[in-house]
């Protein structure tokens, strides 16, 4: 995929990729099953709609679940977060289970002049919403985000206040880190993609009818991982052949 634009990109890093389950708890069971360390983002662990596979650093994974009726909370959602908020939960909660967003980290101190600029260059963004979240232990953590408003582009967020990321986390099937993020684009969104993503070192672009994460790739696996545990999600061994074209299914059409 080729683009003509020169202009820099505003985010260089990628967060994480969301997977979008149907049940949480259950989902973060199969991913241990499958040799991941999984931790739930909040407290109380029985209400949490987020769960995190962590590496020592780098891209996260996130399991999220939507609550119920979330797909008809359009309107609340937009009037909290921001226009295009509402659309984007509305498609995380109609999809199948599977990768539904991909989110790229901005500093926190430049997030409202990359917003600016972003919509100065035709890619209007929600407002900034700033989020505390308790987690299990008790201790919070803070963070920053915008949604853009066309409903399938990365979002933006900010690093996690206090950091995360668990030096010592170790994954019994060997995953070490993500590799790759492989993002389908549809044509018609690549000049905004660019914008918000050019130059991401652990991000490629592979041409689709429809933009959305394909596969991610993880340094360190021993052995390939069980399908029937994933949830949709198509975890690939950092050396694995390319993921080929795709079409998408049920839940997959255009914001």
């Amino acid at each position: 995929m080729t683009d003509d634009s020169s202009r820099p990109a505003v985010a260089r890093r990628c967060s994480h990729v969301l997977l979008r389950v149907r049940d949480l708890p259950r989902a973060v069971g199969d991913f241990r099953t499958a040799g991941f360390e999984v931790a739930y983002a909040t407290a109380p662990e029985r209400k949490a709609l987020h769960a995190h596979v962590w590496f020592p650093e780098g891209p996260v994974i996130e399991l999220l679940s939507t609550p119920p009726g979330a797909r008809w909370m359009r309107l609340p959602v937009d009037l909290r977060f921001g226009r295009g908020a509402g659309g984007r939960m509305v498609r995380w909660a109609g999809q199948d289970e599977g990768f539904c967003d991909l989110a790229l980290l901005v500093e926190d101190a430049e997030l409202a002049s990359v917003t600016g600029e972003l919509a100065r260059d035709g890619v209007p963004c929600a407002r900034t919403v700033r989020w505390t979240r308790r987690r299990p232990d008790g201790a919070e953590t803070r963070f920053a985000f915008s949604y853009p408003r066309a409903g399938r582009l990365p979002f933006l967020v900010t690093p996690y206040d206090p950091p995360q990321h668990p030096a010592g986390v170790r994954h019994a099937n060997g995953a070490r880190a993500v590799t790759e993020i492989v993002l389908g684009v549809r044509p018609g969104d690549l000049p905004a993609v660019r914008r918000l993503a050019d130059d991401v070192r652990d991000l490629r672009l592979e041409e689709a009818p429809v933009t959305a994460v394909r596969a991610v790739r993880l340094a360190g696996l021993t052995e390939p991982l069980d399908p029937s545990l994933l949830h949709g999600a198509v975890l690939l061994p950092a050396d694995a052949t390319p993921v080929p074209p795709t079409t998408h299914g049920k839940g997959s059409s255009t914001s």
